[in-house]
């Protein structure tokens, strides 16, 4: 048996360099590297190479890149590096829905050999052997895990994949002249937000369904909704407060008897992982994120893979191409006779497939199970802790119910005894060196906040994580200025957000910003 040590606070202070845009640190003629000139054997074989490229694919002018010696761009990045936190370096459990877990460090070898990472998308198929048989078995893990027929990995993430999983549903309906018809899609509230997103993106009208006073989606707010207008059910369970809906099957066999099919979001699956499958749920579609359940790290918006799962009769509509076996060689194929097309170039992450492969293989049937037993009894063991801290309820406490992958907590009370708001807390928590995220809105609850254990972290370390939600907490009722004020120890300190609320201000390259807040700079 491990020691049980009583949770200790560790001083945390993170490195602050006031790292300018590596634009600003630009300076006319810096070179980090001198190219030799080619010899005159070169010169003679390919000339000047410029007069090969087409006239309208020539640049007119040289890019605008940066210029700096090699010192000043490793100095940058490696102080952007001391300004993140993630899994590796803090307990990073305060990213619900996300599913932050630890990647063990033989799965990121694999993910990062040169067998892997120097793989041209245009090789010939012969030369890949090993990739495609890589991405071949994982599909065949994913098709034991859901009970579904076949599955892709073109997608680049969870809401990607949903956009995929929408476009087949579009297709089907199509494909029995029912298009114009078929223009409702049905999910809920507490699904993941991404389902009504990419319903709305492919043209359709979302009907969202609200919880009951246990937090369920009602089952006559469904009947009522369905009609021979719904092209189908997107939804996520459990959903993001952690309830599972048992009656789940009752939902897709209504949305079925209308005539609507049924898609499975299983972006954090950490749960269920064994324990339940789609196709017992009556899915028609599903997709898992090999980033969150899977081990690959979350990676801050990518790399990542939506995994899209089909029953036997939806593969007609998958993207190409397919990777099949004929016994003797893996192949792609691109004769899928209804197919939506390609979703994204070439075929999608191979590095994080590479790592959900290894981890399953590492793992087996039981070790899958075990992951889903321990993330329910972290999470469950971290929800009966944070009840007792003063300040934080748990909204929509059924009865009896335990919470499987995690819990939407609030802080209601919080804010009206102190005026202290998530969003204050949240910053707080970063002088612990620990992440914490709020909700997805609409903030249905008040006051959010979400919190997912995952099966990587001991019960110290999650005692070490409510010891520092209960200091704040304590700090909140004797002194708020402090709470409303922090951070103090992070890289950045409290900021104005009015800019992030302001999407004229927005700007995502160097160009936009300097036409926007060039101004700004001179000044």
């Amino acid at each position: 048996m491990l020691e049980n040590k009583k949770a200790k606070l560790r001083n945390f202070h993170q490195a602050h360099w006031d790292e300018p845009v590596i634009f600003e640190l630009s300076a006319k003629g810096a070179r980090g590297i001198l190219v030799p000139e080619a010899e005159e054997e070169i010169k003679a074989e390919v000339g000047d190479g410029i007069s090969r490229i087409p006239a309208h694919l020539r640049r007119k002018e040289p890019p605008a890149l940066p210029e700096l010696f090699q010192a000043q761009v490793l100095r940058h990045y490696l102080h952007l590096s001391q300004a993140t936190l993630g899994a590796d370096l803090n307990i990073e459990i305060g990213q619900g829905t996300c599913t932050i877990k630890y990647s063990p460090k033989i799965n990121e070898s694999f993910a990062t050999s040169s067998k892997v990472t120097e793989l041209h998308p245009f090789q010939a198929e012969g030369t890949v052997q090993g990739a495609l048989e890589i991405l071949y078995k994982t599909d065949m893990f994913l098709r034991e895990i859901s009970g579904l027929s076949r599955f892709v990995f073109q997608p680049g993430g969870g809401s990607h994949g949903l956009f995929a999983i929408a476009s087949m549903i579009r297709a089907y309906h199509e494909s029995r002249g029912e298009s114009g018809k078929r223009d409702e899609i049905i999910t809920t509230i507490f699904s993941h937000p991404s389902n009504a997103a990419a319903a709305a993106v492919k043209g359709f009208k979302v009907i969202t369904l609200y919880p009951d006073k246990d937090g369920y989606p009602d089952v006559d707010a469904l009947r009522e909704a369905v009609s021979d207008r719904t092209a189908g059910l997107m939804i996520t369970n459990p959903e993001d407060h952690g309830l599972f809906n048992s009656k789940i099957a009752e939902f897709t066999r209504i949305v079925h008897e209308a005539g609507g099919l049924c898609s499975y979001d299983q972006a954090n699956a950490n749960g269920i992982l064994g324990m339940t499958r789609a196709l017992e749920g009556g899915f028609d579609f599903c997709f898992f994120n090999l980033h969150k359940t899977f081990s690959s790290p979350h990676g801050c918006g990518g790399p990542a893979v939506g995994a899209v799962g089909v029953r036997k009769e939806f593969e007609q509509f998958l993207p190409v191409p397919l990777v099949d076996f004929d016994g003797e060689k893996y192949f792609l194929n691109y004769d899928v006779k209804n197919s939506i097309g390609k979703v994204r170039m070439f075929y999608g992450v191979l590095p994080v497939v590479v790592r959900a492969y290894a981890w399953i293989m590492s793992l087996g049937e039981e070790g899958l199970k075990e992951v889903a037993r321990i993330a329910v009894l972290n999470n469950n063991y971290l929800m009966r802790n944070i009840s007792k801290i003063r300040g934080a309820t748990i909204p929509y406490d059924a009865p009896g119910k335990h919470r499987l992958e995690q819990v939407r907590y609030s802080w209601e009370k919080l804010t009206k005894d102190t005026g202290v708001t998530t969003e204050d807390v949240q910053r707080r928590m970063c002088d612990f060196g620990m992440h914490y995220w709020t909700s997805h809105h609409p903030w249905i609850i008040p006051e959010p906040f979400t919190l997912e254990p995952t099966e990587s972290y001991s019960k110290e370390e999650l005692d070490e994580y409510v010891a520092a939600l209960k200091q704040v907490s304590e700090e909140a009722y004797t002194d708020p200025e402090k709470v409303k004020n922090a951070p103090y120890n992070s890289c950045i300190h409290k900021i104005d957000p009015s800019l992030l609320d302001d999407p004229k201000k927005w700007a995502i390259t160097w160009r936009s910003y300097l036409k926007k807040h060039g101004k700004d700079i001179d000044a």
